[in-house]
Parts: C-alpha cells; structure tokens; sequence
C-alpha cells in the first residue's frame, strides 16, 4: 500500500507554486467596475481567494500538480517521436542519395528515357485510345527520382499488355450510349487500337477513356458485316487504318433523303412538278395505249364500225356524209373528223413538254439563292471557315442537279407521248385517204359503166 507522505514546506513557497499552477485571470467587464484600477482589484481579490482554497485543500494542489506533471510527461514524448522521425527521414534521404549515387550515370539516363518514351507512348495513344480503355496504359514515372527493379518491370509488362492487344479481338461488358443518350451495359467487341462495336452500331470514345458512345451513323457498307462478325459466323471485317478519319467522313456523308432536304423549296418544287409530270404522262401512255389497241382491233374489222375509236368514229362520220359532194368538199369534211380527234390524242403532251423545259429554270432559280446564301454568309463571316459556306453551296448544286434529274425523265416522256400520238394520227389519217379514195373510185367506176 502507497503512503502518501505530505512534508511541510513555508507559506512562501506554496503560495509561489499555486501561483504557478493558477490560470491566467480573466478580466470580466462588469457593469460595477468603473476603471481599469478596480476591475485589477477585482481579479487580484479573485486569485487571492482560489489561493486560499488551494492552501485550505491539500488534495487539489496535488490534483494539479499531478496534471502538470502528466502533461510535462506527454510533451517529452512527443518530443521524442518527432526527433525519431526526423532521425528516420534523415536515414532515408541518406539511402536514397546513396542509391542515386550507386545507380550512376547509365541508369540515371534510363530513368530519363523512359520517362520520354512513355509520355510519347501516352500522347501518341491519347486519352481516346482503345488499348487503354479499362486500364490507365503505362505508369506514369514523372516523379520518380530513383529507378527501382518494381518500376522496370512495371513498364515492361505496361509495353507488352499493350502490345499483345493490338493484334488480339476482345470481348468487354462496357457501358454504352445510345443515339438517344440511354446508357446501357452491353457487349462489344474491341479489335485492337482499329476499332470497337457492337452487333449493330460502331463505337467512338468521348473526351474521357472509359465513355464509349455509338456513332450517329454507322456506313451502310459497315454495318452489313457487323453482325456476322459480332455472331461468330464471318471473319470479314473492315478496318479503318487512319484511325476513324474515314469513317467519321463515311458517317457525314448524307443520305439520298438529307441531300433532298439540302435543296430547301425551290428542289421541293421541281420534285413535286416533275413528280405532276410525270403521273400526267404515265396517265397519257395509258390512254393512248388503250387507243392504239383498239384502232389495230378496228382495222382488222373495217365493216363494223365502233364509236370507242377515233378510227371508228372518223369512218363512221364518213359514212353519213353527203356522198354527192365534190372530191375537195369530201376531203375537207374527213380533215375535219380527224381534227376532231386530236386534241384527246394529243393531250397531257404541252404540258409534259412545259414542265420538262421550266424544271432547269427552277434548279438554276435554286443555284442563284443558294450563292446569295454564300456571298451573305462569306460577307458576315469571312472565309475562315468553309462550313458556315457549305449550306449555301450545297443548296445551290442539290438545285441544279435536281433541276435536271427531273427535266431528263419528262423529255423521254414526252418524245414517248409525241411518237405514240403521231402513229395513231398517222393510221386514222391514213385510214381515213384510203376510205375516200375507194369512195371516190366507186364512184368513178359507177360513172364510167353508166356511160358505156
């Protein structure tokens, strides 16, 4: 058992040490002290009383000398840690300066050359590389001072990974974004640093490794093989060895539809009046097919007369003609039936013929504006940048060429038309002379034996 022993020591120094121990006063600004003399008297009246108390209880003084102590202890401590530190840290720097000395000037150089080389390595692969996708690619040795046996081998194997997927096809579970901006966990494939895809669409790194996205628009010749190689059932596939340049050009090029659009409304115009055009003479065609059909029909059987032919209708007006007339009279009154006939065989024909002349107006009308739009654009905005030019041009030239497209479809329609109604013309033209000139020759005849 521990007997705590207390030995007398004079007043004096008990009240030095308990002045030790003491706090520094606080100063309270009451509203009673009035200067600063009597707020003085009031902490000195304060400390003399927590004194008092402190000689009067012996066990509080050594409280608090044993908190003094304890403190006093845990300071050398940590005094003691902090200069085992620093001891430990100076040993360390001392290694390190004698390791750096010991490697020399040969692995000093290496350090430096792989540092080169691999930031080299990293810019050529870039941030959109496919080989570095899940992983970072090379260790970065930028603040490495002292080349270690771990680090070479680290790179080593870095160079060889990277290496060994260049000619490899993969398989990867990775997140990917839809055209739409929906992003879902699917299956792709990843065919070295060449290219990467799914079964249906072609992918493409954003700004950062790991977002993979799929293209806007995947080549029409691309796609057809992405499936079966994806499948396992082809082994043909195309490679774009400039990195995604072509494919990014292939992916721009527009569709028979887009470029449509580019000609604005003067290409909708001529689309819909070669388009009227055309049902006109398709619709001509037919009738005078129908027709034509129907005149070889009545030729065959000149006896019967029927009124669903020009050619019927021509011979049966001959018929209930005044047949005492003279020969001109006769002639004029056929001319006339077959005039009549005309205007349905030749119908549809000026227009087709209208329409095939005004669609190259309408397609240069389309170039003029589309260059008004260049010129304003090159006014505002200079020539630094062809794109802002490209809508204009592409007006202009989409116009043009659906200017033409349009009128060569209408000429051979209505050269159709004009060579179909000019042989019906010519078979009722001629049918009808043969008629009158049997007529005429009877009649001839019939004079004749009556004279005789």
């Amino acid at each position: 058992m521990n007997v705590f022993s207390f030995t007398p020591r004079p007043r004096w120094m008990a009240v030095a040490l308990a002045s030790c121990l003491l706090s520094t006063p606080l100063l309270a600004q009451n509203s009673d002290v009035g200067s600063l003399s009597e707020a003085r008297q009031a902490a000195e009246a304060r400390d003399q009383a927590r004194l008092e108390e402190l000689l009067d209880d012996r066990q509080a003084l050594e409280a608090a000398l044993d908190q003094a102590r304890a403190a006093n202890a845990e300071a050398e401590e940590r005094q003691e840690a902090l200069q085992a530190m620093q001891e430990e840290q100076a040993q360390l720097a001392a290694e390190l300066a004698s390791r750096q000395g010991e490697q020399g000037e040969e692995l000093t150089g290496l350090l430096a050359t792989l540092k080169r080389h691999g930031d080299e390595v990293r810019n050529e692969l870039g941030e959109q590389s496919w080989l570095t996708l899940q992983d970072e690619g090379l260790p970065r040795l930028g603040n490495v001072d002292v080349l270690e046996r771990a680090q070479l081998e680290r790179v080593v194997d870095a160079l060889a990974t990277l290496t060994a997927r260049t000619g490899r096809a993969e398989r990867l579970r990775l997140p990917v974004a839809d055209a739409q901006g929906n992003i879902e966990e699917r299956e792709v494939i990843r065919l070295g640093d060449f290219a990467a895809f799914t079964e249906s669409s072609l992918l493409r790194t954003g700004a950062e490794g790991n977002a993979v996205s799929e293209l806007p628009r995947t080549p029409a010749e691309i796609r057809a093989t992405l499936g079966d190689y994806f499948n396992g059932e082809s082994r043909q596939f195309a490679i774009d060895p400039s990195q995604g340049s072509v494919l990014a050009a292939l992916a721009q090029q527009p569709s028979l539809w887009e470029r449509f659009q580019q000609g604005g409304y003067v290409g909708y115009v001529v689309v819909v009046l070669g388009v009227i055009g055309l049902l006109v003479a398709l619709a001509q065609y037919l009738y005078l097919w129908v027709v034509s059909a129907r005149v070889k029909r009545q030729r065959r059987s000149l006896d019967t007369l029927k009124d669903d032919n020009p050619l019927g209708r021509v011979l049966h007006r001959f018929q209930d003609m005044d047949k005492h007339q003279t020969p001109e009279a006769l002639e004029a009154r056929l001319d006339e039936a077959v005039l009549a006939e005309l205007p349905r065989i030749e119908r549809g024909q000026p227009m087709v013929k209208l329409l095939a002349a005004i669609a190259p107006l309408l397609g240069l009308l389309g170039t003029v504006t589309g260059m008004i739009v260049t010129f304003q654009a090159i006014t505002v905005f200079g020539t630094g940048d062809p794109q802002l030019m490209a809508g204009g041009i592409s007006q202009a030239l989409v116009t043009t060429v659906l200017g033409l497209v349009t009128a060569v479809p209408l000429l051979f329609a209505q050269t159709a038309l004009a060579s179909r109604s000019r042989y019906l013309t010519q078979v009722i033209e001629g049918e009808a002379s043969a008629t009158l000139a049997d007529h005429l020759e009877a009649q001839s005849n019939a004079r004749a034996g009556a004279a005789i």
